[in-house]
C-alpha cells in the first residue's frame, strides 16, 4: 500500500529520536534521508529497503524539492511505505507542507512523526533556557533568510521584543542580523552560537551582539548552527557551574 511517513530523525545526537521514529523506520519499504540526518540511524532499516540520500551538501548535486516530492510519489505506487527521514522536526522549516500536499494529489495517505528541533536542543544541550521566570516570558524561533536570500523581516521584529531569539540557517546572514539587533539598542545582548549541536563535533561560541560575528569568525563557525539571542544567554554560566559541582560529586 502506498504510505508517506514524514518522519523527524532529532537534532543530530542518533539517540535523541523518538521511539515511534525507529519503529517507523523500521517498517519503510524507502528511505528518502537528509543531510543534518545522522546515518548511523539508517542501521535500523530492514533488509532490503531503499534507502537514498536527497539532501543538500555542499559540493554535491542536489535534488529540487519538486524532484524530491516527483520520488515520493513514484516509490510510493512502485515500492509502498516510503520513509522521508529530516532533521529535526519537519514541521520546523522541513519543506513537510510541500511534500504532503505533493503526496495527497498522488492519492497517497500521509502521517506525521514529530522529532526534537535543534532550536530547543541546541540551547537545551548548552545549559541555555529558552525562557526563564524574571528573564524572559517567551521565545522566538525564526529563519535567518527568505527564499529570496534576504533577511527576513521577522528578525527585525523580534529584534524590538524581549523575548529569546533562535534564528536557524543565518551563518551566512550573521552580520547583517547583528546590526539589526545593534539598531534597536542590543548592543550588549548576549549570543551563542551552536554548531553541529548534540554531536561529537559541536561547538559553541558566546558574546554578545556587538562582537559575536567577529569571535564567530575566529573560531571558524559555519553551518549547521543555531544562534540564540538574549539575556538567557548569561544563564549558561550559571547553570553550567551547577552542572560542574554535580558531576564533580558524581566522581567522588
Amino acid at each position: 500500500m502506498a504510505f508517506l511517513s514524514l518522519v523527524g530523525a532529532g537534532p543530530g545526537d542518533p539517540e535523541l529520536i523518538t521511539l515511534k521514529a525507529i519503529n517507523v523506520i523500521r517498517e519503510a519499504d524507502v528511505i528518502l534521508y537528509d543531510a543534518l540526518v545522522n546515518e548511523s540511524l539508517l542501521a535500523y532499516a530492514k533488509p532490503g529497503a531503499v534507502i537514498r540520500f536527497v539532501g543538500k551538501r555542499y559540493g554535491c548535486h542536489s535534488l529540487s524539492q519538486q524532484e524530491i516530492n516527483l520520488l515520493i510519489a513514484e516509490y510510493a505506487i512502485s515500492h509502498g511505505h516510503v520513509v522521508r527521514l529530516k532533521g529535526g522536526d519537519p514541521f520546523v522549516f522541513g519543506r513537510a507542507t510541500e511534500e504532503i500536499m505533493a503526496a495527497r494529489e498522488a492519492g497517497i495517505p500521509v502521517q506525521v512523526i514529530p522529532g526534537i528541533s535543534s532550536s530547543l536542543a541546541a540551547p537545551a544541550g548548552q545549559m541555555i533556557p529558552l525562557t526563564s521566570r524574571g528573564t524572559t516570558e517567551s521565545f522566538w524561533v525564526t529563519t535567518g533568510t527568505t527564499l529570496t536570500g534576504e533577511v527576513s523581516a521577522d528578525i527585525d521584529l523580534a529584534a524590538r521584543s524581549t523575548a529569546t531569539i533562535v534564528i536557524l540557517m543565518a551563518m551566512s546572514r550573521l552580520e547583517a542580523i547583528m546590526d539589526i539587533f545593534a539598531g534597536h539598542g542590543k548592543s550588549e545582548t548576549p549570543v551563542a552560537i551552536i554548531q553541529d549541536a548534540t554531536t561529537e563535533k559541536e561547538k559553541v561560541v558566546t558574546g554578545t551582539v556587538r562582537d559575536i560575528v567577529f569571535k564567530a569568525q575566529y573560531a571558524g563557525m559555519s553551518n549547521p548552527a543555531v544562534i540564540v539571542v538574549g539575556e538567557v544567554v548569561r544563564l549558561r554560566e550559571m547553570t553550567g557551574t551547577v552542572r560542574q559541582l554535580i558531576n564533580r560529586n558524581e566522581e567522588r
